[in-house]
């Protein structure tokens, strides 16, 4: 017999109130990325999530990597050296708007299975191999700072502190990188195109831009609702 609707929306609601280790780090990161103020103040993590998207899917298609700049308007920029068209350009512009989510979601899965230091571990690894490749100022200071951040938490704080300090930090990748596609979005319907990865994506393949931001929300929010389940609905 199939389950009442109803009774697996409660079920679910229950289990994830009784997971507030996990509720509340969720909570505080949504209000991070929903208010204006704490978003512009925090987005550059997820530009340097971003810009290592594409950094990793150009050695990986055997692209030259020559450096990533980070602004402080929350922009950045990867520079690469190959063929100007082709799968390996493509992959790589089509690494960055899916890198905050899908890290998210690793670290989701990481925390589910209470491996939150090793979580913190890997991302301080991952922070410190992007600055290797950071060509500016603003850039090699973000950087340290969200690195000096994850690897004194994953050092120093008690048990309990890490693991929510490593929630939170997923929950903000997952809602953040959720928020910088639909910016992407918002953008393109106000008329600013031009050099966005999607726009750069069609012209590469000759698909839409419009194509290519909806496949970048779907897989955000796919990583999202991942998430959610593996955190805080799984029995």
């Amino acid at each position: 017999m199939a389950s009442d609707p109803f009774s697996v929306v409660t079920t679910g609601l229950q289990t994830a109130l009784d997971r507030p280790e996990v509720l509340v780090p969720g909570l505080v990161a949504l209000a991070v990325v929903v208010w204006t103020l704490t978003w512009r103040l925090t987005r550059t993590l997820v530009t340097i999530a971003h810009e290592g998207g594409h950094a990793l899917l150009a050695v990986v298609t055997g692209r030259g990597l020559t450096g990533i700049r980070l602004h402080a308007d929350t922009s950045g920029v990867t520079h690469s050296t190959g063929r100007g068209s082709g799968p390996g350009v493509v992959l790589m512009f089509l690494g960055g708007y899916p890198a905050p989510p899908l890290l998210g979601l690793a670290g989701a899965l990481a925390v589910a299975g209470g491996h939150a230091d090793v979580a913190l571990w890997v991302a301080t690894g991952l922070l410190l191999v992007t600055l290797v490749h950071i060509r500016n100022a603003f850039g090699v200071l973000a950087v340290l700072a969200a690195g000096g951040a994850t690897a004194g938490v994953a050092y120093a704080a008690p048990p309990d502190l890490r693991t929510a300090f490593a929630t939170a930090v997923v929950w903000f990748l997952l809602i953040g990188g959720l928020r910088a596609v639909r910016e992407l979005q918002r953008g393109r319907r106000m008329g600013r195109r031009g050099s966005s990865d999607a726009d750069q994506l069609a012209r590469l393949t000759g698909v839409s831009g419009g194509i290519w931001a909806a496949l970048f929300w779907l897989l955000a929010a796919a990583a999202l609702i991942l998430a959610v389940w593996v955190l805080l609905l799984r029995s």
